[in-house]
C-alpha cells in the first residue's frame, strides 16, 4: 500500500468530517435544511481529500526532502549561520523599532527580521568559501571535512558508461577529481539488464555490476550511491539531464543521443569515446611505422593491422604479408565518425626481408 493512497484515505475521512460540520453550521445560518447541506458538503469534501491530499501533505514533503539532498552539507551550514546572525541582529533592532507610533512599532520588526533572514541566508551562501575558510586553523576531525564537502566535485554516472567497463581504470589513473554519482534509478536499470532473458544483455548487466563493485573497491575516486531522483520522469536519461541541470554537475557517458540532448540544455558533458580518441597516437604522413598485418582488406591487395590503442592501420598491398610484422611509411590520416584511420605502405627494405622463399610466390610478388 503506497504512502499516496494512505494519505488519501486520511485525507478523505478529514475533509469529509470537516465538510459535514460546514454544511449543517451553513443550514442553520441560512435557515435551510442543514442535513441536506451536510450531505453537500460532506461529498465535497470527500471529492477534496480524495484529490488534492496528496499535493498539500506528501508532495511537498517529497519536494522538501529532494532540495535538501541537491544542497550540499557546506551550503546547509552557512545558510544556517546565516540564519542564526541575521535572527540576532533582527532581536537587537526589535526594541528600538518598536518604541515607534503604531502602525510601525508592529509592521517594521517583523518586516526587519524577513529581510534580514533572507539577505543573511543568501549572503552567507554566496560567500561560504571565504567564511569557512576560517576552519582552517581548526582540527582535521572538524575543519576539514566540511572543507573537503565543499570542493567536491560530483560527476553523474551513465549506465552506458558501467556497462562499457573502461571507468575503471580511467578512475584508477585519478584523471577524474570529485566523486563519482550513481543514482538507484540507473542501478535498477542495470539489475534490469542483467535479469533480460537475452543472452547478450544479461551478459552486459552483469558486468555492469561487476563495474560498480570494482568502482566501489578503488581508493582514489570515491563512488556514491545515491537516492536522488527527478519526480514524474520514467526516462533514465531525461532523470540524468534534470539532475545535472539541478546539482549543476556533468555527466559521465557513452550514449550518443544523451549526449546531443544534454549539450542542448547546457549540460556539461563527459564522454569516454571522445577521451579515447583525443589520447590515441599522433601520426603524420611520411612517418614509419612497425605493423603486423593480421587480415585482409575490403579493396583488392590491401592488408589490415592495429595501433596499441586499436587505431585502424590500412597497408596497401599489404594483403600478401598477412600474419607478418612489417615496416610501413604512413601516406594519409582520415578522421571519420567512427574514428581515425590511418592508410600506409611496406617499406621497400620490408619486402625484402619478408618475401616468400618459394619461386611461385616470388613470381607472384614480381607481378
Amino acid at each position: 500500500m503506497s504512502a499516496d493512497f494512505i494519505y488519501r484515505l486520511v485525507g478523505l475521512i478529514v475533509f469529509g468530517i470537516a465538510g459535514v460540520f460546514i454544511g449543517t453550521w451553513y443550514g442553520r445560518l441560512a435557515e435551510q435544511d442543514p442535513n441536506f447541506w451536510a450531505q453537500v458538503f460532506g461529498l465535497v469534501g470527500i471529492l477534496f481529500g480524495l484529490v488534492l491530499t496528496p499535493w498539500i501533505t506528501i508532495r511537498p514533503i517529497r519536494a522538501f526532502r529532494a532540495l535538501l539532498a541537491r544542497i550540499s552539507i557546506r551550503s546547509l551550514v552557512a545558510g544556517l549561520l546565516g540564519l542564526i546572525l541575521s535572527l540576532v541582529i533582527a532581536g537587537l533592532l526589535a526594541f528600538p523599532l518598536s518604541l515607534l507610533p503604531e502602525p510601525f512599532s508592529q509592521i517594521l520588526p517583523i518586516l526587519v527580521a524577513l529581510l534580514l533572514s533572507y539577505f543573511g541566508v543568501a549572503v552567507f551562501i554566496s560567500r561560504q568559501n571565504e567564511i569557512f575558510s576560517v576552519f582552517s586553523f581548526l582540527p582535521k576531525g572538524i575543519g576539514s571535512s566540511i572543507m573537503k564537502e565543499g570542493s567536491d566535485t560530483s560527476i553523474l554516472v551513465d549506465t552506458s558508461v558501467i556497462i562499457d567497463g573502461r571507468i575503471t581504470d580511467i578512475a584508477a589513473t585519478g584523471f577524474l577529481n570529485g566523486s563519482l554519482l550513481i543514482p538507484r534509478f540507473v542501478l535498477n536499470e542495470l539489475q534490469h539488464v542483467a535479469d533480460s532473458s537475452d543472452k547478450l544483455r544479461r551478459q552486459r548487466g552483469r558486468r555492469g555490476l561487476e563495474t560498480v563493485s570494482k568502482l566501489k573497491e578503488n581508493k582514489r575516486l570515491p563512488v556514491r550511491i545515491s537516492d536522488i531522483d527527478a519526480e514524474d520522469i520514467r526516462e533514465v536519461d531525461e532523470k540524468l539531464v534534470v539532475l545535472a541541470r539541478q546539482l549543476k554537475v556533468p555527466i559521465l557517458t557513452n550514449d550518443f543521443n544523451l549526449n546531443r540532448v544534454a549539450e542542448l540544455q547546457g549540460v556539461t558533458i563527459l564522454n569516454i569515446n571522445d577521451l579515447a580518441n583525443a589520447v590515441k597516437v599522433v601520426v603524420l604522413p611520411g612517418e614509419e611505422l612497425i605493423i603486423r598485418v593480421i587480415q585482409e582488406g575490403r579493396e583488392a591487395n590491401q592488408g589490415v593491422g592495429y595501433l596499441e590503442d586499436g587505431t585502424m592501420v590500412v597497408v596497401q598491398d599489404g594483403s600478401r604479408y598477412v600474419g607478418k610484422e612489417i615496416e610501413t611509411s604512413v601516406t594519409k590520416v582520415l578522421q571519420t565518425a567512427a574514428g581515425k584511420m590511418i592508410f600506409a605502405k611496406p617499406e621497400k627494405n620490408s619486402r625484402k626481408k619478408s618475401k616468400p622463399k618459394s619461386s611461385k610466390r616470388k613470381g607472384k610478388a614480381r607481378k
